[in-house]
C-alpha cells in the first residue's frame, strides 16, 4: 500500500535532501574530530557514514524499516554495515531470519552472504560517536538523512526504533509529535501510513542487565510480522 512520506512543508526539503550523507560529511565537529581519530588508529576499517542496509529487491520493496541509534566503534563503523561485528547485530538479524525479514546467513561480517527481504536498516545518527552517546545538535543534523531515507521507501509500511533516541528521531522525521507517540517497550503508535513499534536497544548492555530479554525483542518483531501480514 503506498503512501505519501512527506508531510506539510517537507516535500520540497525532501527533493533536495541526499538520503546518505558523503563519506567525509562535515556536519558535527566532533563526530568528524573522532572519525579522524579513528582513521589514523584503524586505517583499514570502514571509519565513516554508515549507509542504509537494502534488501536485494531494492528500495521499492521495503515494507519494514528498523531504526537504530549510531554505528557501534568496533562494529558498523569498523565493517561498514549496520548492527555487523557486534553482540546488537547478533540478536537482530537471528530474529530478523526468524520472521522471514532476512536470510539465516549473517557471521557478522560484510561478506557472509547475509540478504535482506523487504526491510531495510539504518541508524538516526549515520557517524559512530564517541561512547556511543550522541549529543542533541548531531541528532537533529542527521534527522534530514533520516527523513530521506523514509521518503525512498513507497511502500513503507512499519518501522521498529531501537531505543528512546531513534524513536524519537524518528517520530519527528515522521512529523509527529513526541507527546502523541511516546517511547516505551512494545508501545505502538500510527503516523500517517506507518506503524510504529519501539523496542529497547539490542546492545549487549542491555541483555546483559536484563532490561531486555531475547522474548521481550522477539515479541515486538512478532507483532511487526502479524501487522504486515495482516
Amino acid at each position: 500500500m503506498s503512501r505519501p512520506v512527506a508531510f506539510a512543508g517537507e516535500a520540497a526539503a525532501i527533493s533536495r535532501q541526499p538520503s546518505e550523507p558523503s563519506r567525509d560529511c562535515p556536519i558535527c565537529p566532533r563526530l568528524v574530530a573522532f572519525r579522524h581519530e579513528w582513521r589514523a588508529r584503524e586505517p583499514s576499517w570502514h571509519n565513516a557514514p554508515v549507509k542504509t542496509l537494502l534488501p536485494v529487491s531494492g528500495a521499492s520493496s521495503v515494507r519494514l524499516l528498523v531504526a537504530g541509534l549510531a554505528p557501534g566503534v568496533r562494529g558498523a563503523n569498523r565493517t561498514g554495515r549496520p548492527f555487523t561485528g557486534d553482540y546488537a547485530g547478533d540478536l537482530l538479524y537471528a530474529t530478523l531470519a526468524r520472521f522471514g525479514f532476512a536470510n539465516d546467513r549473517f557471521a557478522a561480517r560484510p561478506d557472509d552472504g547475509l540478504e535482506l527481504f523487504v526491510t531495510a536498516i539504518t541508524n538516526a545518527v549515520r557517524c559512530v560517536p564517541p561512547q556511543n552517546k550522541p549529543v542533541g545538535a548531531e541528532i537533529n543534523h542527521c534527522r534530514p538523512f533520516l527523513t530521506a531515507t523514509i521518503a525512498d521507501f513507497p511502500e513503507l509500511r512499519a518501522i521498529v526504533t531501537l531505543g528512546k533516541i531513534a524513536h524519537e528521531s524518528t517520530v519527528r522525521a515522521l512529523g509527529g509529535r513526541l507527546a502523541d507517540a511516546p517511547f516505551s517497550h512494545g508501545g505502538e503508535h500510527q503516523l500517517g501510513g506507518v506503524r510504529l513499534f519501539s523496542s529497547y536497544h539490542c546492545s549487549r548492555y542491555n541483555t546483559n542487565t536484563r532490561r531486555l530479554t531475547e522474548d521481550m525483542f522477539v515479541a515486538v518483531f512478532e507483532r511487526v510480522r502479524d501487522y504486515l501480514d495482516g
